[in-house]
């Protein structure tokens, strides 16, 4: 078996004060901890990264995300305040990282594991870009995506539009994509962790409430939830106006075809 070294991977940790939903969801607190610390101390967790970056903008209003990523001893890159393809790509190219696995800042429960379990999956069969599929469980989702795959795609895009980049890697025919090999346990649909609405933040207050300070896992967030099937309903409905706005977001725009891809 062949396997793929990668000289130095890493976690980009994608965020900004910017949001229109639920505004200032990064830095609103549950149980005495910001939004993003939950983010920044799971990432803090994944083996196999040689080391985390969180990936803001150069508005002063992320100054204070650079003061958190100090606070938490990792490291930081400011970049395009909406393309945040140029934003890891710049973050590539500072700290000279041949691979990543991303982690989105609304995310509170993103799994570590899962992110090692990207790693380990490049280095088996080095595909320019892992998804974790349609059917993993909305706040689980990372994507792993190798920096050379990323310089084509600046290379070929035309918009800075990018919040949905997934597109450039999976429907332009141009790289190996492969899908995360992960325990079916997390391929869960009908749950919703990410923080975009009010009644996101309803979920989240009532988990950690439940937890009471103690260091937890995506499983065992995912048993109580099980256990408590009125707590899923909090934000289920979300689900479909998130996935309406994902699908109004999701544009292909190259050069030479200005009219895009939707």
């Amino acid at each position: 078996m062949t396997y793929f070294c990668i000289m130095n991977k890493a976690v980009f940790i994608t965020v900004r004060t910017g949001s229109t939903r639920l505004p200032g969801k990064t830095l609103l607190e549950i149980d005495g901890l910001k939004t993003i610390e939950y983010v920044i101390k799971i990432t803090k967790q994944c083996k196999k990264a040689d080391l985390v970056v969180l990936c803001t903008t150069t508005s002063p209003n992320d100054d204070v995300l650079v003061e958190l990523a100090k606070k938490y001893n990792i490291s930081y890159f400011r970049g395009s305040e909406e393309d945040k393809l140029e934003r890891w790509l710049g973050a590539t190219k500072e700290f000279d990282v041949d691979y990543f696995v991303t982690a989105d800042g609304d995310d509170l429960l993103c799994d570590a594991g899962l992110m090692d379990l990207e790693f380990d999956q490049y280095e088996k069969n080095g595909a320019d870009f892992i998804d974790c599929g349609e059917d993993i469980l909305c706040g689980a989702v990372t994507y792993g995506i190798k920096t050379s795959a990323l310089t084509k795609v600046c290379e070929i895009k035309n918009s800075e539009e990018t919040e949905m980049m997934w597109t450039y890697f999976k429907d332009t025919g141009l790289f190996k994509v492969e899908v995360l090999e992960c325990d079916k346990f997390f391929r869960r649909p009908d749950i919703r962790l990410t923080l975009d609405y009010s009644e996101d933040l309803e979920m989240f207050e009532n988990i950690f409430a439940h937890f009471k300070g103690k260091e937890i896992s995506l499983r065992e967030v995912i048993n109580y939830l099980d256990a408590n099937p009125e707590v899923i309903k909090i934000n289920q409905f979300r689900l479909k106006d998130w996935a309406d706005v994902q699908k109004q977001k999701t544009k292909l725009v190259l050069k030479g075809d200005t009219n895009g891809k939707e």
